[in-house]
This record gives C-alpha cells, sequence and structure tokens, in this order.
C-alpha cells in the first residue's frame, strides 16, 4: 500500500530553475508538489488540485503574485488556505504588501534549502505573520490603487490591440479585393482574346488566318497570363517570407550590373510616364554576397513604387555608396512622398497606402495599382541577406511633392552557414 503525500504543495513561479529546485526539496520530503509558470495557469491549477499550501512569487508575467493572491481569496475553499510568497523581491513595503494582498507568509529567495522544509511545515501547522490593522489598511489602500493602476494599463494594451485587429481586418478585406481586381483583369483579357480567336476562327474562310491577326491574340493572351503570373508569384513570394521559407542562392553579385539592366527594361515605362531616370556610378561598388535575382526583385518593388507615385514628368534617381561593411542602394524620387507615421507601415504585408476606391491594375501608371506586397517582399529578401530597407520622407503631398528616399543596406559578406530563411 503506497504511502499518502504529506501534503499538496502548489508552487507559482515563471524561473525554471527556482520550480525545480523547490520540486525536488519538497519532493524529498514526501509532499506532493504541483508548479505553474503563470498567473492564469496557477489559478487552474489550484481550483484543480485543492493544494493545502500555495507558495507564491510575487513578479510573474501576466499577474503578480498579489493580484493572484486577491483572486483565490474571492474563490470558494481558499479562504483559508496558507498562501506565501516566495520572492526575491525584499524592497520596502513588499512584505506588508503581500500580506495585505491576502499572504499568510513571507519569504525571500534563494531559499535556505536545510531551513524551507521547516518553514513550510510551520505554515501548515497553521503560523501566519502579523500585520497591524493600520498597516493592513495603509497597504490595502496602496494594493488596490496597483490593481487600478494595472487594470488601466490593461484596458490601454486592449484598446491598442483591438485597434491593430481592426486595421488587420480593413488590410484583410482589401487585400480580397485588390486579389479579386488584380486576377480578373487578365483573366478578362485572356477571355477576351480566346473569343476574339475563335471568332476569327469562324470568319477565316480559308480556315487560315493572317499571321498580323494571330500576333496580336497571341500577345494579348501572353499578357494576360503574364500577369497572372506575377500576381501569383507575388502571393508565393509573401507566403515563403512569413513562414521563414524563402530559398537564396547565394554568388557573387555586381550590383551595377543588376541596376543597367533593370533600367534598360524600364525605358518604354519611363518615356510613356515622361519621367526620368538617372543612374549613378555605381561600378565602384564592391561585389556583394547574395542571391542576385532576388536583390533583382527588390530593385523592382523599389523603383516600381517610385515610378507608380512620382507625377508625370517627375525624376528617380539611383545612386549607391559603400558603408563600413555594407553597401547603400539609395532610390530617390520626385514623388508625392509618404507620411511620417506610415513609413514603417509601408512595409507591411498587405498594406496598401490610401484608399482602394480608385485601384488599378496598371503597376506603371501614376498611383496604379498592385498588391500591397512589393515593399514587404523587398523587406523579406533585404532582412533574408541580413540588410536593412527603409524610407525617409517629409509628408504626403499631391499638390508640392516633396519626394521620397529608399535606403537598401546590403552587407558585403555573408557568413557561411547562411543559406536560407
Amino acid at each position: 500500500m503506497s504511502e499518502q503525500p504529506e501534503a499538496t504543495i502548489l508552487y507559482i513561479e515563471d524561473d525554471n530553475a527556482s520550480r525545480l529546485l523547490v520540486q525536488r526539496v519538497l519532493g524529498s520530503r514526501g509532499y506532493d508538489v504541483h508548479v505553474a509558470s503563470n498567473g492564469l495557469e496557477g489559478i487552474a491549477l489550484a481550483r484543480d488540485k485543492r493544494p493545502q499550501l500555495i507558495l507564491m512569487d510575487i513578479n510573474l508575467p501576466d499577474m503578480d503574485g498579489r493580484e493572484i493572491t486577491t483572486r483565490l481569496r474571492s474563490l470558494p475553499n481558499f479562504s483559508d488556505t496558507p498562501i506565501v510568497a516566495l520572492t526575491a523581491n525584499t524592497s520596502p513595503g513588499s512584505r506588508e504588501l503581500a500580506l495585505a494582498a491576502g499572504c499568510t507568509g513571507f519569504l525571500t529567495k534563494p531559499i535556505n534549502v536545510s531551513e524551507f522544509p521547516q518553514q513550510v511545515k510551520d505554515y501548515l501547522q497553521g503560523r501566519v505573520e502579523p500585520l497591524s490593522a493600520s498597516e493592513r489598511n495603509i497597504h490595502l489602500q496602496k494594493h488596490a490603487q496597483n490593481l487600478v493602476e494595472r487594470l488601466e494599463n490593461k484596458i490601454r494594451e486592449l484598446e491598442g490591440a483591438n485597434k491593430r485587429l481592426r486595421e488587420l481586418d480593413k488590410m484583410k478585406s482589401d487585400f480580397i479585393v485588390l486579389v479579386s481586381h488584380e486576377l480578373r483583369t487578365p483573366l478578362t483579357l485572356i477571355s477576351g482574346y480566346a473569343h476574339l480567336l475563335e471568332e476569327q476562327v469562324k470568319q477565316s474562310n480559308s480556315g487560315q488566318m493572317p499571321v498580323t491577326a494571330v500576333k496580336g491574340i497571341a500577345d494579348g493572351l501572353n499578357m494576360g497570363v503574364s500577369r497572372m503570373r506575377e500576381v501569383v508569384n507575388e502571393i508565393i513570394s509573401i507566403s515563403r517570407i512569413a513562414s521563414g521559407n524563402l530559398e537564396l542562392a547565394f554568388g557573387p553579385v555586381r550590383l551595377s550590373d543588376i541596376v543597367e539592366d533593370l533600367a534598360e527594361e524600364l525605358q518604354q515605362v519611363i518615356q510613356q510616364r515622361h519621367l526620368t531616370l538617372e543612374v549613378g556610378n555605381l561600378h565602384a561598388l564592391p561585389i556583394i554576397e547574395g542571391d542576385g535575382k532576388k536583390i533583382r526583385v527588390v530593385l523592382e518593388n523599389v523603383v516600381g513604387n517610385a515610378i507608380k507615385f512620382t507625377p508625370d514628368g517627375g525624376s528617380i534617381f539611383i545612386v549607391g555608396r559603400k558603408m563600413g561593411d555594407a553597401v547603400d542602394l539609395i532610390v530617390r524620387d520626385t514623388g508625392i512622398g509618404i507620411p511620417v507615421e506610415e513609413q514603417r507601415r509601408v512595409f507591411d504585408q498587405f498594406y496598401v497606402l490610401g484608399s482602394i476606391q480608385h485601384h488599378s491594375t496598371s503597376k506603371s501608371a501614376f498611383q496604379g495599382g498592385g498588391l500591397g506586397l512589393g515593399l514587404a517582399i523587398a523587406r523579406g529578401i533585404v532582412e533574408a541577406h541580413n540588410g536593412r530597407i527603409w524610407v525617409e520622407s517629409k509628408r504626403r503631398d499631391l499638390e508640392n511633392p516633396p519626394g521620397s528616399t529608399f535606403h537598401i543596406l546590403l552587407p558585403i559578406k555573408q557568413s557561411s552557414q547562411q543559406t536560407n530563411l
């Protein structure tokens, strides 16, 4: 027949080493010791195990020990249970506050292993540390003030969290609208050109269609498919970044080659919008270690953002400089700018600056469309390279555009074990 435990004891403590020590010391004396790492877990465990003694740390992550004690004293079956503060907090008034909140006793850490079991036994046998009525009243009032202050702070935290949830819900709704629009447009193109192809075949008496007609239809179909591929690739990229599964193929990267190649590719859009794209002398920049294809995506998104938010006739500049063991690529535009309070959020997933009511599928038109993923993808890739990306702008102003300056800071060397993030 197994021996009955001396008593059931609950120890609420967030430090694992302290929990293990108390478990071993009291467990070796025949006590049934249960532990909890936070207040809510401790209250639930107390209700379940009905301990004969509760040891309580004061400084806990969610509720402090005094708040937990006050809560336990309000529950059935815990009005007379010994609750002993076991804490390293020996500041003046700490003992009195704990006793006023409902603690039976007050012990300090680190525990004296040889004396601790007897101290526990004394509390189990009815020891109660005294507190005069006047002291109790004074410290009860202070405890109440602390509770109100903590409650106020929690309410503020909840209000902030609730506001953020509403913003995220709006961003989610906006993203669904944008995805629907972005996919519907190329689908309309594909459907329209497919129907045109069908009509051309029906109208062709010889069964052969003119080459020009076939080429025009093929170009239209390719345009729609290409745009759909871009949308899907953006969604896949942001998903990989969010899950930490972005694969990088590191190798030597000459940034001047990437920028010059991108500038050449953008010439048609630049001319259509009557913009000026000026590229500084980047050949003096050191070759860096990175994933050239991914770094090009970063530049495509940042420069594409500059094109979208720079009015016709404006200018975009790309320059670079060596900064210690890193390279700072700078993309500056004469666009409408970004409000100071929004400058961090423009790199968040799904964040779209301004209203989506006038969303345009064109990614190059002034204030044109997109999914709100481009800068988030850019940040994910840059951070995967152990770099940083940020923006500087004075304000957002359509009448007197102040411009924006994006910095892409990339380390010259990567750690040898860096393979993916």
